[in-house]
């Protein structure tokens, strides 16, 4: 089920703050120094690597004397402003003993909302790794704001990898990898070692939203990135970060950590974006006589089978579309305001004269 990476490809490593964290505060140099190490070595291999990483707020605790992350926004990004800068730094010295040159790269979603913008941002992550420089993305924790954030590093890096067109993504964690359960609590707790990205484990393993100290990530995270990526058709391992050979022994199709497989066939490019670049506005309803018309015929989405609409959005407004346990469907591009879709919801087509959402401008996810 495994494979070697194909080499010349880009492959994306993300590591998080608990591997980057001291316990007292700050950035522990072991973990920092063996996510370098690894980098390093998969560019010597032919593989131009992406670093995603957390950190920054872990990295400000210390120097601003707070010995908890901050819970409220403005304490969040004054600490993400401070430890940037910091982080950066010490990577920035790492890698300059191995000869390679970093550049930062902050994103926020909005980013990747606008096609320009989308466009630009991978053109530029293209060149840097063309020219050899060593790409450290994170999300801009200074500036963003709730309605414009990716939410964690996870998710941030799966789209990262779809930009560069990445042949793996490898996120390193404080586990050796995916548990079928908790293995702090059931000492029965199996590993899995490789997965189908559409296993109902990992549906049952989403529903663990825990999240570290340090971090704002979890199991859940670490699933929805895996699904993301695996429909841009790019494997994921899910690795413990303290192995010095994680990151490496997932470039060379060695057993390590949990192997989550991508689709056979990938979605056009237009149809990622719209899935994973654009932030949602609103919630769509569909009973199962639609789900089947979009899952099994390839139709567009008509008012007749639309049951409910949260949320307020505008026509051209991206929107998920769930079944009646609010479980995602899809995502899309909705033909019609949401004020106009509550009224004309369940009502014929021939009676509203649009569809909701023209299957061209829909992403069906199941």
């Amino acid at each position: 089920m495994r494979t070697q990476a194909p080499l010349g490809k880009p492959v994306v490593v993300k590591v998080g703050s608990s591997n980057l964290a001291s316990p007292d505060g700050g950035i522990n140099q072991s973990g920092l120094e063996r996510v370098v190490h690894q980098v390093d070595e998969l560019w010597s291999l032919g593989y131009p690597t992406v670093l995603v990483s957390s950190g920054a707020v872990a990295a400000g605790l210390l120097t601003m004397g707070l010995a908890t992350r901050p819970t409220d926004l403005p304490g969040l990004q004054v600490a993400a402003a401070v430890g940037q800068s910091k982080l950066v730094e010490r990577y920035a010295g790492e890698f300059a003993k191995r000869d390679r040159l970093v550049g930062q790269v902050l994103i926020t979603r909005d980013v990747v909302a606008g096609r320009e913008q989308y466009l630009h941002a991978r053109e530029a992550l293209d060149r840097m790794l063309a020219l050899g420089i060593v790409p450290i993305v994170n999300e801009n924790d200074t500036v963003v704001v709730d309605e414009l954030k990716f939410g964690d590093n996870d998710r941030l890096a799966a789209i990262v990898s779809h930009l560069v067109d990445a042949s793996l993504l490898v996120i390193l964690t404080d586990t050796v990898g995916l548990y079928d359960n908790d293995p702090r609590l059931n000492a029965d707790a199996q590993l899995i070692t490789a997965v189908r990205n559409t296993d109902t484990i990992l549906d049952e393993l989403h529903r663990s939203r825990e999240a570290g100290a340090l971090g704002s990530g979890g199991v859940a995270t670490k699933i929805a990135a895996a699904r993301m990526a695996a429909w841009s058709g790019i494997p994921t391992v899910i690795a413990d970060a303290s192995d010095s050979q994680a990151a490496l022994k997932a470039a060379g199709g060695i057993d390590v950590g949990t192997w989550i497989a991508p689709h056979d066939t990938s979605l056009s490019a237009r149809k990622l974006w719209i899935a994973f670049g654009l932030p949602s506005w609103g919630k769509i309803t569909i009973d199962a006589g639609a789900i089947a018309a979009l899952r099994d015929r390839g139709g567009s989405l008509l008012a007749v089978g639309v049951v409910e609409v949260t949320g307020e959005f505008s026509a051209g407004n991206a929107v998920e579309v769930v079944d009646m346990d609010g479980n995602l469907i899809g995502k899309g591009l909705s033909g019609v305001a949401s004020p106009l879709l509550q009224q004309v919801a369940g009502r014929h087509t021939s009676e509203v004269g649009s569809v909701v959402i023209h299957r061209d401008d829909l992403v069906v996810l199941v």
